[in-house]
């Protein structure tokens, strides 16, 4: 009698910089009956495939920091490892037949779950799908309207500070034609001008309408991811709908910093303090206490730190310390100068005793997630004391490069 081997699951490498875009897509992989192997970037991506023969399908966003973006990535693969499927996913490129692999697929942002899902099963297999059916387009649509107005006004006040440049450009060329004394031609140099101004506007305008483009579809992108994993672990529909709601005021308070920032490096004490603030105590005394060292972290970092926070608040204020009275947190971070590493410690105290989530949630993943996002390491601990949450990470994956 022949015993029969257990069916071994399809491996398919999940690449994406953007830890909730990157949470969504391995949830894809999982319903379409796979298993994802995740990475952020292209590097992280090569050494996994430098180290496994098992990966049968490649699915990357195109748009990545680091040595390769996405599509270069694809052609490395591609060139490297021929049996190799790839599916290239973007809210902003949309590359075409020429400039992508022979026979690899492409899909906008946000994606579009039956459809890559489909597209997954043909390309290397059956899987069993199991997509949790909700209407969300109320909760996306309401999102989405905050989400572009903040950007459209962040956009607008970009404005002045372009126009302001491009004009004084155009002042110096006037007054070089006045100091040469050039009075015949001062109307033609001057529509020459005149037309130039307009020509700079309008790519400056459409610069500007492309990355307001992208944020919105990136924004909406993650938003759904947030919906849709939300959803996927919740015990009911009201609970799942909560949960919705304060992670999307999370983001909403995250997306804050940035336009207070315009976009660039916000201060990494500020990012804690947003994240804290709805949950800190409103009759004047404080229960958590924050202490570290003055630090600008980028864009990604903000977003991935502020979600990760705000995990951790719900949590404490649910089954942690300040489900108690008397409960108080401590977040403290410390930067190690020989290492050029930040470890930052959420240690609680003064709650019941604690212990290790039987299941793990939407939630749970997200806490882990960071460190990966990061380039880093994550530990959780249960002490008698209460819980303790440790982060670990290069600085390099916090701070734009000089």
């Amino acid at each position: 009698m022949l015993l029969r081997q257990p069916e071994v699951s399809p491996k398919v490498l999940v690449v994406e910089d953007e830890m909730m875009l990157r949470m969504r897509a391995v949830d894809i992989v999982e319903d379409a009956g796979f298993t994802p192997i995740e990475a952020v970037n292209a590097d992280e991506a090569l050494a996994i495939l430098e180290s496994r023969s098992d990966i049968e399908l490649l699915f990357t966003d195109i748009q990545m920091p680091g040595s390769m973006d996405g599509l270069r990535l694809a052609h490395a693969v591609h060139e490297r490892w021929p049996s190799i499927k790839i599916i290239l996913a973007s809210g902003k490129l949309v590359p075409t037949d020429a400039e992508k692999p022979a026979h690899s697929r492409f899909f906008g942002k946000p994606l579009e779950v039956k459809q890559m899902i489909a597209e997954m099963q043909q390309m290397i297999g059956q899987g069993s799908l199991s997509i949790i059916q909700a209407d969300l387009s109320p909760v996306l649509a309401k999102a989405m309207q905050a989400e572009t107005r903040k950007i459209s006004d962040a956009s607008r006040s970009t404005n002045p500070v372009s126009n302001e440049l491009l004009t004084a450009e155009n002042d110096n060329l006037r007054l070089l034609l006045e100091q040469a004394s050039i009075d015949a031609e001062v109307l033609l140099a001057q529509a020459g001008i005149d037309a130039k101004e307009r020509e700079a506007a309008d790519k400056l305008q459409k610069l500007i309408l492309e990355e307001l483009h992208h944020r919105i579809k990136n924004t909406l992108a993650t938003v759904s991811a947030i919906a849709s994993q939300s959803l996927r672990t919740a015990t009911s529909l009201e609970h799942g709908q909560h949960a919705i709601e304060g992670r999307l005021v999370a983001l909403g308070r995250a997306h804050d910093l940035l336009l207070q920032a315009r976009w660039a490096n916000a201060d990494f004490a500020n990012t804690i303090r947003g994240a804290i603030a709805p949950y800190d105590n409103e009759e004047g005394v404080g229960r958590f206490s924050i202490a570290g060292p003055d630090i600008k972290i980028t864009s990604g970092a903000v977003i991935a730190l502020a979600m990760t926070l705000n995990e951790l608040c719900t949590n404490t204020t649910k089954f942690g310390a300040l489900s108690m009275p008397t409960g108080s947190v401590d977040i403290v971070w410390k930067i190690d100068e020989p290492m050029e590493r930040l470890q930052l410690t959420w240690s609680e105290k003064g709650g019941p005793s604690v212990s290790a989530p039987s299941r793990q949630s939407f939630g749970t993943r997200l806490i882990g997630s960071l460190g990966q996002q990061l380039k880093g390491q994550v530990k959780l601990a249960y002490d008698a004391t209460g819980y303790v949450y440790t982060l670990d990470v290069p600085m390099s994956s916090l701070v734009a490069p000089a």
